[in-house]
């Protein structure tokens, strides 16, 4: 028996937590962690990116400041629970690491492999993942058992919801020490079974999927495919522009895990939305995806 096996039966008291990747999701989940009262740190193997991240942060926290939800006290006080750095060495002392690198199961696999020697025992690791087996990713680690999905919804700040997915040897421990984590960050809980994109994408990505059909077999124009799901069935975002926020390229990798998950044809990524991520058109990110983004506003570009 390992030392984490021996340790998983403890209850989890999570004080210190660890974000490893500073994109958009890692950042997002850093912000709401450190304002929640959470010690956190950030890895990235990219200095820039860490810059990147601690500025958007700062950005978003302004942002409350002004609507009146955050005082200016409360946000330097936040900013300041927060470090960084490109080393995975700055994980040691976590109680909770938090995956949130890109929606590539080889990446993060990599990552896994080469944090866990450095993490304590007790140590809790999680996986952002919007549609990845919790349980094959939790192989790799050294702790199975204290390993689940949390997976948080873009943007972190702003969405209230976070999915709780348990991989086949996740302990009950681990399970409930996670969501009350959630639950101090303000944040409503779902669980889900360790199935391909597990709820929220197994519903969103196959309708922004067959959205991107409906344009391609041209019954639509984007203009046109986005107004009727805006104002037909009172959506927040029409579904092209949805995937151009969330990315082309997670979509379209999405896809390819509920194709190749669950082996049906109805999952069948639309040739066109292959066709844009080829083409490197990722959406807002790239500044052009289903619309250009390089004006005032966005036009499209189908």
């Amino acid at each position: 028996m390992n030392a984490s096996t021996k340790q998983s039966k403890t209850p989890v008291d999570i004080k210190t937590v660890g974000v490893v990747g500073a994109g958009q999701m890692g950042s997002g989940i850093a912000h709401v962690s450190a304002m929640a009262g959470f010690d956190v740190a950030i890895c990235d193997i990219n200095e820039d990116q860490l810059k990147r991240a601690i500025a958007a942060i700062d950005k978003g926290m302004s942002r409350q400041v002004s609507k009146g939800t955050l005082t200016e006290a409360d946000k330097i006080a936040a900013l300041a629970r927060i470090k960084t750095s490109s080393s995975m060495d700055i994980m040691k002392d976590r109680d909770l690491v938090i995956e949130a690198a890109t929606e590539d199961e080889e990446v993060k696999k990599k990552i896994f492999k080469t944090i866990c020697p450095v993490l304590k025992p007790e140590a809790i690791l999680c996986s952002n993942t919007s549609s990845i087996s919790i349980t094959r990713l939790g192989a790799v680690s050294d702790r199975p058992e204290r390993f689940m999905g949390l997976h948080f919804m873009n943007p972190v700040p702003v969405m209230k919801l976070v999915e709780l997915i348990r991989g086949i040897a996740t302990e009950e421990v681990t399970f409930s020490g996670v969501r009350e984590f959630a639950v101090k960050l303000g944040k409503q809980t779902v669980s889900s079974e360790d199935f391909p994109a597990f709820i929220v994408n197994r519903v969103l990505i196959p309708m922004i999927n067959e959205a991107v059909y409906t344009l391609y077999e041209g019954v639509g124009t984007v203009k046109a495919i986005d107004m009727a799901l805006k104002l037909g069935a009172n959506h927040p975002m029409g579904p092209l522009e949805l995937a151009d926020f969330i990315g082309l390229d997670t979509c379209l990798a999405i896809m390819s895990v509920l194709h190749d998950g669950l082996a049906d044809s109805k999952y069948r990524p639309c040739p066109l939305l292959v066709k844009y991520v080829e083409a490197g058109w990722l959406g807002r990110k790239s500044g052009k995806g289903f619309y250009d983004y390089s004006g005032a506003e966005p036009v499209p570009t189908r």
